[in-house]
């Protein structure tokens, strides 16, 4: 091959290349699109209005079966009593609270033990789940409803699998020990499950940014909005998550991930499945997806269900090296989630979990993010060369960066329209402000961080990068 066709063919390979990112790119968003607009028709059509935890509890306190609520802690001193006296105080006729301290280095233990009153007590596991070893079972004197288990580390999979061997309910509610649930937040959950007819196996709610929020005694004092821009625009990130992805995914029977940070479970399901696994850094989107397989192998007749009006407040990274390990942490999560059951993409046998939502996780995860980071670069490179049309590297502005603000606006606008979360006029422009310039830096960087999670699955880097916390109404 000569230097003249040597040229030609590394012109057609960037026009190709071009083409390839232009097309994923737009493909993405025609699905998000789409996503916008069946959970705007769900919110129109199915959604009512939430009713007030007084209403419900009228209505379904004879028919609310009992909940535990497991909350995995590892080095929670600081916060670990208020988190409990909020879950204690949580709106249910029946629940306990198992707290499973996973091997803190700190003084978690001993906090709980002094503020509540626990003593070492016997409590046998029905289902020994966890691989670690338990240390020992406590029990409040003024909380009967309230256990602690002590155990050795092993991660918060570990430590929810240990919670969910001690509980003896039929529903159990895992969640993050820095997590705050609304009040009413388990009647809300657990009402699909009080006119369900056996199927349901699980409900997931939204989760909200608490940065900026004023959290007093382990509760939401008032809603407010962080005064940095990192946590805005992960305000805006989890509105289109948890507002348009899931809903319009529960609608459609594909919903694929139902968040660590609260979620409640058939308990049968998941001793049957084994719980949680052990191997991988994103145990909350393996197990749904595992959960789908176990059902559909069996082929049981099952459903899964979201709740928008479940509200979790949950901090998130005040800055980028925070944000930075959490990205590559959920990047390198889905791609072995992806790897561990790669048999169920484009296999009839699974359904519409296995001909459309695996393969849009396989967009999302594997394709989209090299594919659109690629095209900010090869496109304008391109135009400049002569190799393509200047159009169509302002067409890929237009579906990457313009048609991203336009698919926030909409999602935010449908939360106003619909839930009404944000507490004032202000703060709902300064959140739509964040949804505009979030395309401008802060996504291309998210997809940096994503390549970085890849590198890791690549390298097979299991280590677990924490995320900097700074305290509730600080950031």
């Amino acid at each position: 091959m000569n230097w003249l066709e040597l040229q030609t063919a590394a012109a057609d390979a960037i026009v190709w290349i071009a083409y390839a990112c232009f097309i994923i790119v737009a493909l993405r968003n025609v699905i998000s699109l789409a996503q916008l607009l069946v959970a705007a028709w769900v919110f129109a059509t199915r959604v009512k209005p939430g009713e007030g935890a007084r209403d419900l509890w009228n209505r379904y306190a004879d028919l609310a079966m009992p909940i535990t609520v497991i909350a995995p802690a590892y080095n929670e001193e600081l916060s670990i009593v208020q988190s409990v006296k909020a879950l204690l105080a949580l709106e249910y006729p029946e629940h306990e609270v198992i707290v499973v301290n996973d091997g803190s280095k700190d003084d978690t233990l001993g906090q709980l033990v002094r503020s509540f009153g626990m003593e070492e007590t016997s409590r046998t596991q029905i289902a020994e789940l966890q691989q670690t070893r338990i240390r020992a079972t406590y029990r409040s004197r003024r909380y009967p409803n309230l256990l602690v288990v002590d155990k050795e580390n092993g991660r918060k999979a570990d430590a929810a699998n240990a919670g969910i061997g001690f509980a003896r309910t039929p529903l159990v509610c895992v969640i993050d020990a820095d997590s705050i649930i609304e009040p009413d937040g388990l009647l809300r959950a657990a009402e699909p499950f009080m006119y369900d007819d056996g199927r349901l196996i699980a409900v997931g709610g939204a989760i909200r940014i608490a940065n900026g929020c004023t959290i007093k005694g382990g509760s939401l004092q008032k809603i407010g909005i962080s005064k940095s821009l990192v946590p805005r625009f992960q305000t805006v990130e989890y509105l289109r998550a948890f507002l348009m992805n899931r809903v319009a995914n529960a609608h459609t029977n594909t919903l694929m991930l139902i968040s660590g940070a609260f979620g409640l479970f058939r308990r049968s399901t998941l001793v049957e499945m084994g719980g949680y696994r052990h191997d991988t850094v994103g145990e909350d989107l393996e197990l749904v997806v595992r959960m789908h397989r176990h059902m559909r192998d069996r082929e049981r007749e099952y459903r899964m269900a979201f709740v928008p009006d479940i509200v979790c407040w949950t901090e998130a990274p005040a800055a980028l090296d925070g944000l930075d390990n959490q990205r590559k942490r959920w990047q390198q999560g889905a791609l072995e989630t992806l790897q561990c059951h790669r048999g169920m993409i484009f296999n009839p046998r699974y359904g519409r979990i296995g001909m459309l939502a695996m393969p849009q996780i396989v967009l999302e995860d594997i394709i989209g993010p090299p594919a659109e980071l690629l095209g900010y670069l090869v496109l304008p490179a391109a135009a400049l060369l002569g190799l393509l049309d200047p159009m169509m590297a302002l067409a890929f502005f237009f579906v990457s960066v313009v048609f991203g603000c336009v698919l926030s606006l909409g999602t935010l606008a449908l939360e106003e329209q619909q839930l009404r979360r944000t507490p004032t006029a202000t703060d709902l422009v300064r959140i739509g402000i964040a949804a505009v310039i979030e395309n401008f830096g802060y996504r291309q960087i998210n997809l940096w961080y994503r390549l970085q999670g890849i590198r890791r699955f690549m390298k097979k880097d299991s280590t677990w990068a924490a995320v900097p916390r700074v305290g509730f109404g600080k950031g």
